[in-house]
């Protein structure tokens, strides 16, 4: 039989439990508290997620600046830690509450919440001040994080990165405040393995093993754009390969990625200094630079016509494009120049083409290969000093029949080498781009490193190949060089392909890729480096090149600095002129 005593006091008890808290609260400073490191828990997740708790700590970083993240950090004191490794000892609490600053202790009163994996504290009830505390000692942090182990355990709290870290991304910097770090360089995985599972797991352990240096700004935009301190210039650049140390701060999980949001700015090292044009060696008669353009479109040719479908959105960048653009192009002394993503808008004297002949100078003409240029709003093309090589015939492409769809159809032209009787043909080649809109069937992505459209790039390469031996063979032929925009890194099913029929990557006969170094890269895409964009050399052309190199000066810059970035650069500097770094190969004849 239930008393009455027992009725009331099984009434009352889940009441006394929901206003424990508020009781606690406001028994103040010092009263019984719910430990962070019981919020935190050792999993993911807090095991006390919904719940009202009151916790006590010392503010390590207030957030609560215009355009920040609406809160502080708050951790226990080195001396009332839990000695659990597994645990954190420290929460974001959200709120605009101007109470407490950075290294006072506070009580607080809200509910735990998991906010896109961040564990918080938010519908603050009460926030009391409790005098100046004692920060904690920051937590010494290594990359890769130690055993593969995410650092759950020291989310949002203080913490200090031993020795340097290396730039490897920079896309959103202008955007976000942000740079992503790794213990080195990464690489691309199918740059040195072949597609499939040993590739995903490389491309997912990269992916587990970054951090991102944030700037404790929950706006887009900022300016100035915070790194390097005092903030990015084009005499105080950063660029993909430099090192950054004495990184330390608050250990924040936002967005699906681990980042420091930075107590003071780090140190910035110039570990990969903008490079000197590649020489010419005395026994090269030939030089071709490979470069995709980034969408070289000039409106209606005459000044107006912008925005256009890609590229530039007003006369003004377009100049600036096609003047950066020339920079890069005109730097190395090239004989033969070819192109991707140029405007697919026929050959006129008001085409895009047209316009950047004009602008390399006096000497450059451009192949005419008007016909079957597809309807893709891009092609590829050649540009050639005429007085340094002779145009032999005329430029073919291939018919509709014989090149499959998705695709640019390459364009090829002989050239004579001026003091040569040899010719060598040229062909220029742009395959279908990894992005994903539109794949059906073989063209989804098969999780084996290669991404979207690989069926198109194989099919495309092999109609390449076929149609590579129908054109005409003249005898005084010494071989083809099959250059361009692969869309492929260098073990996938295309660049495999070609050196299967023959054909030599001229890059890597000069410069060797392992998995720790892999220099002359074309392309940088999320972090890391690869080559998208070739020389691939004929059997018989092979014993007259002597040199290749990628020269790095657009994929390793910021894109803030690009003809439509923030940060304005002199029109005849070549950095960020394109996305790409241009390929230059030298033969001798």
């Amino acid at each position: 039989m239930i008393t009455l005593r027992a009725f009331v006091k099984g009434l009352l008890a889940p009441l006394l439990l929901l206003w424990l808290p508020v009781f606690a609260a406001a028994a103040g400073c010092g009263a019984s508290a719910t430990a962070i490191s019981q919020v935190q828990g050792e999993k993911s997740s807090s095991p006390l997620a919904g719940e009202t708790v009151t916790v006590e700590g010392v503010i390590t970083m207030d957030a609560r600046h215009g355009g920040g993240f609406q809160g502080f950090y708050l951790q226990q004191p080195d001396r009332e830690t839990d000695d659990n490794p597994q645990t954190s000892e420290a929460l974001f609490v959200y709120t605009n509450r101007a109470t407490g600053n950075r290294g006072e202790r506070v009580r607080v009163s809200g509910r735990v919440k998991e906010f896109h994996g961040l564990t918080e504290l938010t519908d603050i009830s009460a926030i009391e001040t409790c005098g100046k505390g004692v920060l904690p000692e920051p937590a010494p942090v290594t990359l890769p994080w130690p055993r593969g182990q995410q650092p759950e355990h020291l989310e949002n709290m203080r913490v200090a990165v031993s020795g340097e870290l290396t730039v490897i991304d920079h896309y959103n910097l202008d955007r976000y405040g942000e740079l992503t770090l790794a213990a080195g360089d990464q690489i691309i995985a199918t740059e040195i393995l072949k597609p499939g599972q040993k590739a995903r797991a490389r491309h997912q352990n990269q992916e587990r093993n970054r951090l991102l240096l944030d700037d404790v700004m929950g706006t887009r935009n900022p300016r100035p754009i915070p790194w390097p301190a005092p903030g990015l210039s084009a005499d105080n650049s950063v660029r993909a390969g430099d090192h950054v140390s004495q990184i330390s701060g608050i250990l924040d999980f936002r967005f699906g990625a681990w980042r420091l949001q930075p107590e003071s700015p780090p140190v910035f090292r110039t570990a990969n200094p903008r490079p000197e044009v590649p020489s010419r060696s005395e026994s090269a008669t030939l030089r071709i630079v490979t470069l995709n353009l980034g969408n070289l479109f000039n409106g209606d040719g005459n000044g107006r016509g912008f925005p256009t479908a890609r590229g530039a959105e007003m006369a003004a960048e377009y100049k600036q494009q096609q003047s950066r653009l020339v920079a890069a192009l005109i730097a190395p002394n090239p004989d033969i120049i070819a192109v991707t993503e140029m405007e697919n808008d026929g050959y006129g004297p008001e085409s895009a083409i047209a316009g950047l002949a004009r602008a390399l100078g006096e000497h450059w003409r451009y192949v005419k290969a008007s016909s079957r240029t597809g309807k893709d709003a891009i092609r590829s093309d050649l540009l050639y000093r005429q007085d340094r090589v002779t145009v032999v015939g005329k430029a073919h492409r291939p018919g509709p029949s014989s090149f499959p769809k998705p695709g640019r159809p390459p364009v090829a032209q002989l050239f004579r080498p001026a003091g040569s009787h040899e010719t060598l043909r040229i062909i220029v080649a742009h395959l279908k781009s990894k992005a994903c809109r539109g794949a059906k069937g073989p063209n989804r992505d098969q999780e084996d490193g290669q991404g979207c459209y690989s069926h198109s790039r194989e099919q495309a390469t092999r109609a390449i190949l076929d149609w590579t031996e129908s054109l005409p063979q003249p005898d005084n032929l010494a071989g083809t060089l099959i250059t361009g925009d692969m869309n492929s890194y260098a073990r996938e099913k295309p660049l495999q392909l070609m050196a299967a029929a023959g054909y030599t990557n001229a890059v890597r006969r000069f410069h060797g890729c392992t998995e720790t170094a892999c220099d002359h890269t074309s392309y940088r895409y999320r972090g890391r480096s690869g080559t998208l964009d070739y020389s691939l050399v004929s059997r018989g052309l092979a014993d007259r090149l002597v040199g290749a190199n990628v020269w790095s000066i657009n994929a390793e810059e910021p894109k803030a600095l690009s003809y439509q970035g923030p940060v304005p650069l002199a029109d005849d500097k070549p950095w960020r002129s394109s996305d790409h770094n241009p390929v230059i190969t030298d033969f001798s004849f």
